[in-house]
């Protein structure tokens, strides 16, 4: 995979600085570099090249990437795509599918699913790279990048919390309040290897609730993250006395036709480095909240 930038200021610059404000780090294009990538500046090596003038072209060459599991399993169930380009990949991921592979879903998670995509694509020396990543009975908006750059300049993004993430939740009962920040540390219990909490000792966690209708024994809520601890929205909602509908782990009950937590992530935001413009995207609830909803009317 070819980048390519021009550079358009009448300044000339260092090359090693136009590349760190392209997100380069020292480390990543050490790393590109010794995986056979390469930097060339009007045809010319980068290695060679000191600085940059009006118009000069910049090229990086990114190595052809490899899947550090080898055994990484490609399936083929079929993928519901938000967008792509060559560079990110938002999918609209359904319940009961674990974002990425473990001991108890080796096989069919949605990296799985997304190294089958690019197997069938006919995708050469790009391997998937999971940016967010939601529960597996979680359903709604996952992004990928398609290479390490693009990688790399969202994890900047994520820690800056410049990604915005918007969730539909159904909490249990009907709450007091029309907005509400939740600012509580989570911490993982002493008694499950699974199970967050609220606790003195825990990471800063901070969510944000608004009401968006009120139904009969339950409140549809728009769930804003400003952290992304574990179980996080799940915790507060838990926290608040109003634990997630069909979320038996944190106090809620099972209610037909919702057999697990009531949680979608409905809208993503970020900036598209290489685009140099703010994306967002929608994601329809899902026909089991749907049907919840209009149940409970």
């Amino acid at each position: 995979m070819e980048i390519k930038w021009t550079y358009q200021e009448q300044a000339p610059i260092k090359l090693k600085t136009f590349l760190k404000q392209k997100g380069l780090s020292r480390r990543l294009l050490a790393t590109i570099r010794n995986d056979n990538g390469q930097v060339e500046v009007n045809g010319k090596s980068g290695r060679i090249v000191d600085k940059l003038y009006p118009n000069d072209q910049v090229w990086l060459r990114l190595p052809v990437e490899k899947n550090r599991k080898q055994s990484l399993a490609k399936s083929y169930v079929p993928l519901k795509i938000i967008y792509e380009d060559r560079d990110f990949l938002v999918i609209d991921k359904p319940a009961r599918v674990a974002t990425i592979p473990s001991r108890l879903h080796p096989v069919d998670s949605l990296v799985n699913r997304v190294a089958g995509y690019y197997d069938l694509r006919g995708y050469q020396g790009i391997i998937p790279h999971v940016a967010t990543r939601l529960d597996r009975d979680t359903s709604g908006l996952v992004l990928f990048a398609k290479h390490r750059l693009a990688h790399a300049l969202l994890d900047q993004q994520l820690r800056q919390h410049e990604i915005d993430k918007r969730y539909w939740a159904l909490l249990t009962g009907s709450v007091t309040w029309t907005k509400l920040e939740v600012n509580q540390p989570i911490a993982r219990l002493a008694t499950s290897t699974m199970k967050r909490g609220v606790a003195a000792d825990g990471k800063a966690a901070l969510t944000d609730f608004e009401v968006i209708h009120r139904l009969g024994k339950a409140t549809l809520c728009q769930v804003k993250l400003h952290t992304g601890r574990t179980h996080q929205i799940r915790v507060h909602s838990q926290y608040l006395g109003h634990p997630l509908v069909g979320d038996e782990l944190y106090g809620g009950n099972i209610e037909l036709p919702l057999q697990r937590q009531a949680l979608h992530c409905q809208q993503l935001s970020f900036y598209h480095p290489f685009l140099e413009k703010q994306l967002r995207f929608v994601s329809e609830l899902p026909a089991d909240m749907q049907g919840y909803i209009e149940k409970n009317r």
